[in-house]
């Protein structure tokens, strides 16, 4: 039963996580607009079943007039509605206040921070502590992503492989800078996918070009072209191109009903997806993408 959307605002960010899902960054093309959000907003009743609305990014508070309007049209909807930041706005304790009271008054009730080394923050950065004594005052939950560089923990037994520790999920730019010297393990290994329920998601993520993502840059289809109420409800994962092969046999499957070329080994189920996805990027548009979630040029 899908019970969220994930609003991604906008692809644009103040920095570039090497580990980021959807290569965001400060060049990143693809923001939303009013009517855009509108034109999602209005659908969610049809669904029927949709209580939390999170707005995300790249970083939503680069956007922040659109945010809180988007924000207050979800409110007046009866939802739930959240957002995920990295504070770089909470420079102070004050200033965090003048940043999330407008928020709070169009409907905020969920504040989520991503706080640690691989998200840029600074050493010491305080504005993740800021932007939590802030939303404290405001009675707006606040919970924190924290996510540590990777790092290969020993086998815990004779004969057992190492394993890789940290929580980074090696898709997006993670799948490009973080994987060199961590063990891996052979393709035929990996016969499911361990982390995004692709039968009965509980939520996705949409995006300014109309990606309704199951997990970053594999989509459900475009709901500009299919409004996002019908696109949900004609969803079958089996006969789904993508979601087909991942659900019956994981990447392994995947790669052999294309017939993808690719390496022996991989990090994980994730590194070796987003491999394969990436090389059947150009078979289907419509369901993978947008190109720069892959590091494509969009242009």
């Amino acid at each position: 039963m899908l019970t969220g959307i994930h609003i991604l605002l906008t692809y644009k960010c103040d920095r570039e996580c090497e580990h980021c899902f959807v290569h965001a960054g400060p060049g990143a093309p693809g923001t939303f607009t009013l009517a855009q959000l509108d034109a999602v907003l209005e659908e969610l009743p049809r669904i029927g079943t949709i209580e939390t609305v999170f707005f995300e990014g790249g970083e939503p508070f680069l956007f922040y007039p659109v945010m809180r309007e988007g924000m207050r049209r979800a409110a007046a909807l009866g939802l739930v509605v959240g957002t995920v930041t990295n504070a770089y706005w909470a420079t102070v304790v004050e200033d965090a206040l003048a940043w999330l009271t407008p928020l709070q008054q169009a409907g905020l009730t969920s504040l989520v921070l991503s706080e640690d080394a691989l998200h840029g923050g600074e050493a010491g950065d305080a504005r993740p502590g800021h932007a939590r004594a802030a939303a404290e005052r405001l009675g707006v939950s606040c919970s924190t992503i924290t996510t540590e560089h990777p790092r290969v923990e020993p086998a815990a037994a004779p004969g057992e492989a190492p394993t890789v520790s940290g929580g980074v999920m090696f898709r997006g730019r993670a799948a490009h800078t973080l994987i060199e010297g961590l063990p891996r393990s052979p393709c035929a290994e990996f016969t499911e996918c361990p982390h995004e329920d692709l039968r009965e998601p509980g939520r996705v993520h949409v995006d300014a070009a109309g990606y309704v993502h199951l997990c970053q840059g594999l989509s459900m289809g475009d709901m500009w072209q299919t409004p996002l109420s019908r696109l949900v409800a004609a969803y079958n994962p089996e006969a789904h191109p993508v979601c087909g092969p991942l659900l019956e046999g994981g990447p392994a499957l995947l790669a052999e009903t294309y017939g993808i070329e690719h390496e022996d080994a991989y990090v994980s189920a994730c590194h070796f997806c987003y491999s394969l996805r990436r090389a059947l990027l150009d078979r289907f548009p419509r369901y993978l993408g947008p190109p720069q979630v892959y590091g494509r040029d969009p242009t």
